[in-house]
Formats: structure tokens, sequence, C-alpha cells
């Protein structure tokens, strides 16, 4: 083939890739592929984007750069030449509880500019990305949709589930179990058996905490192929969809089929619904804002909160219920929980997706299992509203955040135990410096604040595992973990870094809590919330350089997803059109 031909499947005239592929201008271009092994075909075919984030982080990830080789064959089927990159990732299991944390949000944003990076420099034509972990996997869809070149998304997969005397158990466990020794309620010898045997292979946590959460968004959505968030990581039947990811984005591309065409309000809509069916984290009510802002869309937390409430609550999975990752996927997998959403009239099944049919379509040959409980029929759900709650009120003007799936009584009204960074709370927590009816505030961890917005699970399971989960609320301008159960309340905004409400709490203050109106309110007047005002000083923090330093210049509040750009409506071109 002549080296200015194009591929005869592939306009090449029309892709990113002629850039640095086509013509004699670009001979030194060429010159570095050829020395890296490609042949002149493969060099004028579409060049793929194979991201992933695999590393040695974490069992999250461990098993990306396997999933990754076959994804590249099924694009070098289809007659496209692959090209593997790898980002970063930071694994909030590892992060959790210390200074770490503060790097886990801004990693879902570094992701996405590092794969954007990659993508523009090297002027690749479409993409394929593979995440496993709780930031990665929003960080990746945010670069498909940033991008918008033809691109599918794939999950790594679960953990299988550990096994303790005779129970299934995750991390989660591990964590509560932590709380539980401090107590004196667990034995040294105990301890270490567990958290031997909670982790037994690669893979994400297996409950619906927020990896988990955003692999069933990444079908509901329409980015991964039906089925493909389902399989555990160690099965080696996750090649299949690994090679029909590349397969697929290989039709993608011939049929100029892009992230954005997929990725819709009605869409956005599907995936709010499956997170609320599935009892799902609630960092999907910040993640989905800000896929929807990569593609120009307002979709902001209340509106995420609006979908939640209208949605039963279908899918008895852990940390509220009773099933992980893997026992949904051996009753059918994601598929089956849209089809239980679709027949009972919640779901949009007009939505385009990467197969290149509609939902309706891909879930027109799955039937509903009956001989199982791990999911319900929506005429039989576990609770008529979804497992995930807005809040708003005088405490949170821009709203908040509450997971109630298994909870019993979702109201609450206690007096404030303020403490101005999660380390503060942790060790009163420890100390159990706190009492029965508490509201235990943890503020300035908010995206600016902290910086970094926080997760809080190992405060939280500390309680827990003290046996004292059902007495206390926490409120934060941080987030919870997925994993997180209980009276946990994050993502409050405006954060106390920028004078929030929850910045002007003392002890003492009674907070209301109710989940069942949607309410977040602190019983005081005006005036004494205007005094307390006036006497507000904002505070520094201890990062006053590098990365954490640059995200608190430029990530906005909660309320919209915790960005750190203008988004999709302030684009005057489009990547995939240059």
């Amino acid at each position: 083939m002549p080296l200015d031909s194009p591929n005869k499947k592939y306009d090449k005239s029309r892709l990113p890739s002629r850039h640095v592929s086509v013509g004699p201008g670009k001979a030194p271009h060429r010159s570095y592929y050829y020395a890296m092994g490609l042949t002149e075909e493969q060099v004028q075919q579409p060049f793929v984007g194979v991201a992933t984030c695999w590393n040695e982080a974490a069992p999250c990830n461990i098993a990306l750069s396997r999933q990754a080789q076959v994804v590249k064959k099924g694009v070098d089927t289809e007659g496209g030449t692959p090209r593997e990159f790898t980002t970063i990732t930071v694994t909030d299991g590892i992060a959790m509880g210390h200074q770490g944390m503060k790097s886990s949000l801004v990693s879902r944003d570094v992701i996405a500019d590092s794969v954007e990076l990659t993508m523009r420099g090297h002027c690749y034509d479409a993409l394929v990305g593979l995440a496993g972990c709780d930031k990665s996997l929003p960080g990746m869809m945010m670069a498909l949709l940033r991008m918008n070149v033809p691109g599918v998304f794939m999950y790594g997969g679960s953990i299988l589930p550990g096994r303790y005397k005779g129970k299934d158990v995750t991390v989660q466990d591990v964590f509560e179990a932590v709380g539980a020794h401090q107590a004196g309620n667990l034995p040294d010898e105990d301890l270490h058996e567990l958290e031997c045997v909670a982790c037994p292979s690669a893979g994400s946590c297996g409950g619906q905490f927020t990896a988990n959460t955003m692999a069933c968004v990444s079908e509901a959505i329409g980015l991964a192929l039906p089925g493909s968030a389902g399989a555990p990581a160690p099965y080696e039947s996750r090649d299949a969809y690994a090679e029909a990811s590349g397969e697929a984005v290989m039709r993608l591309l011939a049929d100029n089929i892009r992230p954005r065409d997929i990725v819709t309000r009605k869409s956005l809509e599907n995936a709010a619904r499956i997170v609320a069916a599935s009892g799902g984290s609630t960092n999907a009510a910040l993640h989905l804002p800000a896929m929807a802002h990569e593609a120009g869309i307002d979709f902001d937390l209340h509106e995420v909160a609006r979908i939640f409430k209208e949605t039963p609550y279908i899918a008895d999975l852990k940390p509220g219920g009773r099933y992980v990752a893997k026992d949904l996927f051996e009753i059918g997998g994601v598929p089956v929980l849209m089809k239980a959403m679709l027949e009972g009239g919640y779901l949009h099944g007009d939505c385009l997706t990467v197969t290149g049919k509609t939902m309706a379509e891909n879930l027109e040959e799955i039937e509903f299992p009956k001989d199982q409980d791990v999911i319900r029929p929506v005429s039989n759900p576990i609770t008529k509203t979804g497992g995930v709650v807005g809040l708003r009120g005088t405490l949170a003007p821009e709203g908040a955040i509450v997971k109630v799936a298994g909870m019993k009584n979702q109201r609450f009204r206690g007096t404030a135990r303020c403490f101005d960074s999660e380390e503060q709370a942790f060790e009163a927590v420890q100390r159990r410096e706190y009492n029965e009816g508490d509201v235990i505030v943890i503020r300035y961890e908010g995206p600016k604040g902290g910086p970094g917005m926080r997760e809080m699970l190992s405060t939280t399971a500390a309680i827990y595992g003290q046996g004292r989960g059902d007495s206390v609320a926490l409120i934060t301008d941080g987030r919870f973990s997925g994993a997180t159960r209980g009276f946990c309340i994050g993502h409050v905004g405006p954060e106390a870094a920028v004078g929030g409400p929850i910045g002007l709490l003392e002890d003492g203050d009674i907070i209301v809590i109710d989940a069942v109106e949607g309410i977040l309110d602190v019983e005081l007047s005006e005036e004494e919330m205007e005094a307390r005002r006036k006497k507000w000083q904002p505070r520094g923090t201890d990062y006053n350089s590098g990365a954490l330093w640059k995200y608190a210049q430029t990530v906005g509040s909660a309320e919209k997803g915790a960005v750190t750009h203008p988004g999709g409506k302030a684009e005057t071109h489009c990547y995939a059109d240059i």
C-alpha cells in the first residue's frame, strides 16, 4: 500500500491520525512508528488508543494490562492499529484514613487530563479505556466524553468475596473490624485472620461501593458493552468482552458514532436510576454531573437526587444489603438489573449504546430470573425510593447526599460535635469522645478546603465497629466511601472553606436530618447565622504548592461535580474534528 493511501475501510483523510502518518511531511513521524515495529500497512490504519490504569498499587488495577492485550487483538482484527498507554490511579482502600486520601478525587481529573494529553499529542482516532478503581472509572469515561472520538469503556472487574467464619466478607468488614478491635471486642489473631482472607484476588472491592456503582453506570449510560461489567477480574471470560470492546470501537469509528451521541440527558437519567436501584455509592452524585459537564450537559446534584427519589431500590447489595458483585454476575449481571428497570418503566429504552443499537434492543433477549433474590422486580422493591437521597436546607443550600440503602430510621435530630479535619474526628471516635444523639461534623474537607474532598470510611467504620453506628449521625463537606453505611451525609455545600453554613456551626447546635423529606437544617435563626458569618475567617491549608494546591485553585463545588475546567459548553472545536 503506498504511504499516502488511506485505509479503504476507514477514511484516514478525515481522522486525527492523518497529522502524524499521512503525506511526505510526516516521514519523521512515521519513522518513530517503524522503530516500534509497525508495518507500513499498520501506520496507514486508524490509530486506536488503548488506555488503562494498570499499576501495582492495588488489586483493582492489577488485571488491566492483561485485559488490554485482548482489547488490542480486537482492534487489530477489525483493521485498526492499537497503541497502548497507561495513566495513574489512587486506590481509596490504601489511601483511606490518612493524608493520602486527599489525592483520590484529584486523581479522577488527572486521569482525564492525562488521557486527553496523550490522545491530543499523538492524534489517536479512537479510544478504548479500561479502569478498575473508584476514581479511574469516572475519570476514564470523562476522557471519552471530553475527546469525543469513537470510544468504548471497559471495567476491569470486581474482586472475589473473601470467606471468614463461613460468611462472605469484603474490605468493608476489615475497616469495621478495626473499630471492633480498638473497642476491645476483637482479638489480635481474629483481626489478622480476617485481613488475610478478605481480599482473595485481583479486582475492585466487591460490594456496591463506588467502583461497582460506576461499573453499572458504564453499561446503563451506554459506554460499555452489555454484560462487560459483570465477571470478576480473575475470570478468563472477561477476555471475550475485551476482544469485543476492541472490535466495537472499530465499528463505531466506521459509523462515526461518538460518546456524545450516546451520553445524552436521557442516558444520564438511566445511569442515575441504576445507581438508585442498586443502592449505589453517593459518589455517583459527584461523578455523573462531572461526566455530564464534559458533554456540555447541565446535570447537577439536584437533578441526580430528583431521579434517585423517584426510583425504587431493588438490588440487595452490600454494604446495605446481603450480596456482592459476584452474586449479581451469577444471575445475569447488570443487564438483568436494567431489564427489571426497563420493564418497570424506569429507563429510556431508546438511548443509543456502543453496540450501535438502543438499550431496549440490547435487552430484548434478557430474561429476568425468577429463582433468585439478589434483584427484586420493581413491583416488589426493597424500598419504593432509591438507595441514595439528596438533601437540602439551611445547612446545605447547595445540597448534600446520603446513602439510605439498608437504613431503618431515616430521620435524625441531634447535637453538633464539630471537628475541623478527619484526623480530629477519628481521634475523638477512637477515644469514644462522643455521645448517642450526636451529629459528628467533619468540615474543611471539601474540594477546596481539603483540598481534595476526602472520604471518611475509617471514621464511620470505627463507629460501627464500636457498635454505635445507629446512634449517631455524621455530616461532612467531604465524601463518604461507597462502603460507608449509617446516617452519613456527604457533599454538604457550600463547603466550609468558602464560608458555607457547615463552617459556621458550633458545638451544641441542633441539626435536623430528614432523608424522607430531603431536608438538612440547623436550628439557628438567620440573624444568628449572619452574625457568625461576619466573624468567620477563611483558613489556609498545608498544601501551598504542587498538585493539591493547583487543584484547589480550579476546583468547583460538589453541587456541580467538583469539576476543574469549563467543560463541553465552552468548546469552540472538538478534538475529534481537528
